[in-house]
């Protein structure tokens, strides 16, 4: 028998979010047209990393219920390790983000989940055009850069 979401622990629901949204990501792409699956792999990780899901959430706290808040809060403290790649307020924003999403999934909340996944896009492109901005500043030459 299926316990319901209340039952489970914040880390529960974040295993099962993740999937969900790995999921999601892979369909997303496809649906965009890409179909080499080192390209694929390449733009999923964009998507998949702590930074963009803790960004993500970071984006639709002032939208969510009070219930998504607590789902949030529970997610955000869990306790649990963190890769040696990203640091631990990050991985932990991303864990609350999966336990969010592993929420929306055990209540058939499919449109809420929805109309934060496809914020995503734009959150990204954004990221990119502000690493490009920052790009061309460092190479503009010193002494342009001063006048």
């Amino acid at each position: 028998m299926v316990r319901s979401w209340q039952e489970m622990n914040a880390l529960t629901l974040a295993y099962l979010g993740d999937a969900v949204y790995e999921l999601w990501v892979r369909t997303h792409l496809l649906s965009l047209g890409y179909e080499k699956v080192k390209d694929l792999h390449h733009i999923a990780t964009e998507y998949v990393r702590a930074s963009t899901q803790a960004m993500l959430l970071h984006t639709i706290i002032p939208q969510l219920t009070e219930t998504e808040n607590q789902i949030v809060h529970r997610g955000r403290n869990a306790k649990g390790g963190h890769p040696k790649s990203t640091d631990v307020v990050t991985y932990r924003h991303a864990t609350a983000f999966e336990s969010l999403v592993g929420y929306w999934q055990m209540t058939g909340n499919t449109e809420r989940m929805q109309w934060a996944f496809e914020q995503i896009d734009e959150l990204l492109e954004a990221k990119r055009n502000q690493a490009n901005h920052e790009q061309e500043n460092l190479d503009e030459p010193v002494l342009q850069r001063e006048q």
